[in-house]
This record gives structure tokens, C-alpha cells and sequence, in this order.
């Protein structure tokens, strides 16, 4: 595996002088396909326009994975829907090798399932699996919540406030893959007050199970999303005010909302 990762990073191209673009295979840029790989049947794409941003890490397939999250929690990857690696992969102008590992990550979180000779399929998730997703974060976050509450200092909240207002900023923009992204960013960031790893690990599994979208879902409501935003100051508020009974209203109301 060292030796093919060590083939691939060969033949990549250089990042053009602005350095915002991904830098992917020389075989993904001529559109051929890596060994083993065939068309595959596919529902539909994402228009090119469609595709979210790339983001810029060390990994390919985690750029593939971060991009093909956006359009999970942005709706442009529709639940039922069938899409193959080989046509993800052009639109995002990569092989298809990283967008099927990212996709074979994104199965294991419950987005998408495996189809045979096809590609992979957006789990269509209903309003009981959400409700559900939110009954078991709040059995397992209310407590800590509490306890963190009692005992953290008011200095350690005010540190947070950054944070919530990320999420605040992009509400208000309505955008609505970037506030998934900093609504979990601050959940882990309160969560890592308590020191344990494996919590953070299972909680932010939940929560990100959490924002995909349900079956037919509509469009979430810049006013909904706004408000689920300022939920975030409210929370920081309690805690440092140690109100544990306010706390506790919080974060179960959180968790059952759109975007949790």
C-alpha cells in the first residue's frame, strides 16, 4: 500500500500558483481510471456548479471525504439516491479510488450504503431515527453537562464564546454545511472539558449521524436556523450562571432541533 501511495504522489501535478486547488493524480486529470475500476450505473450527479468547496489537508481522500460531507448536509447528494465513485470522482476531479474510501468511511457513519456494481446509496433516515439519535445523545451528554457545570470555571466558558459565534455568523449567512461543521466543533469543544477521549469519539459519531437529512426533507428555515444558532450563547450562559435546571432545558431542546 506504501509503495502505490508512493506511485500516486509521483504523478501529481503541481498546485497552480493561487494554491486554493486540490492536488489530485495526473490519471484523474486525463480521466483515466486506476486499475480494477469500471463504470458504474449511477441515479445522477451533482451539477459541477453543485460540488461543495475542497478543502485543503494532506490526504485526497480526506479532502473526497470533507467534500462529499458538505453535500450530505447541504442536499446535494439526495437520500435513495445511487451515486458511482468514477462520476463523483470527475465532478471533483480526482480518481475514483479516494471517493470510494471516502464513501466506504461514510458507510460506516450510516450516510450511505454499499450497492453492488453500482456505487452507493444515500440512507433515506426518517423522523423516528432521528428522535432516536436524540434520545441517546442526551442520555449520554445531559449528565456531563451537568457535572461540567458544577465544576468548570467561568474563565473556561467565556474561552468558548468564539465558537458560538461561529455558529451565529454562519446562520445568519444561512449556509447551512458550514454550521453543521461549527455546530460540532463547539459540541466537542465543551465536551473535551470533561478529559475523555472515548466520549468526544462517541458523541461526535451521534452528532454527525444526526445531520444527515431525513427523507424528503424541506428546506431548513433560515429563521429555524438562526435560532438553533443562539442556542449555543443561551447554553454558555447557563453554564457559567452554574443554572443546571436551564442547562439540562438546553441541551435535550438542542438536540431534538433540526440540526442538533
Amino acid at each position: 500500500m506504501e509503495q502505490g501511495a508512493a506511485r500516486e504522489r509521483a504523478t501529481e501535478r503541481p498546485s497552480p500558483p493561487s494554491g486554493g486547488a486540490v492536488r489530485v493524480p495526473e490519471q484523474a486529470v486525463r480521466g483515466e481510471h486506476t486499475h480494477g475500476e469500471r463504470d458504474e450505473d449511477v441515479a445522477g450527479v451533482p451539477a459541477p456548479g453543485a460540488v461543495p468547496r475542497q478543502v485543503h489537508r494532506h490526504s485526497v481522500r480526506d479532502q473526497v471525504l470533507d467534500a462529499l460531507r458538505t453535500a450530505l448536509v447541504g442536499g446535494e447528494l439526495a437520500p435513495g439516491e445511487v451515486y458511482s465513485a468514477p462520476a463523483l470522482g470527475e465532478r471533483l476531479g480526482v480518481s475514483a479510488t479516494p471517493v470510494r474510501e471516502a464513501m466506504q468511511r461514510l458507510a460506516v457513519e450510516g450516510a450511505v450504503e454499499v450497492v453492488p456494481n453500482r456505487g452507493f446509496r444515500v440512507i433515506e433516515r426518517t423522523p423516528r431515527e432521528l428522535a432516536e439519535l436524540a434520545e441517546v445523545r442526551a442520555l449520554l451528554e445531559v449528565p456531563v453537562m451537568l457535572r461540567l457545570a458544577r465544576t468548570v470555571p467561568s474563565a473556561d466558558w467565556a474561552a468558548l464564546r468564539p465558537l458560538a459565534e461561529a455558529t451565529a455568523a454562519a446562520a445568519a449567512r444561512g449556509d447551512r454545511a458550514h454550521y453543521a461543521e461549527t455546530d460540532r466543533a463547539f459540541h466537542r469543544a465543551v465536551l473535551s472539558l470533561a478529559g475523555n477521549e472515548q466520549l468526544l469519539t462517541v458523541a461526535d459519531d451521534l452528532h454527525r449521524r444526526s445531520q444527515w437529512p431525513l427523507i424528503s426533507a424541506p428546506a431548513l428555515r433560515h429563521a429555524d436556523l438562526v435560532a438553533d444558532a443562539a442556542e449555543h450563547r443561551a447554553l454558555l450562559d447557563a453554564l457559567v450562571a452554574r443554572d443546571l435546571t436551564v442547562v439540562e432545558s438546553l441541551v435535550r431542546e438542542h438536540f431534538t432541533g433540526s440540526m442538533g
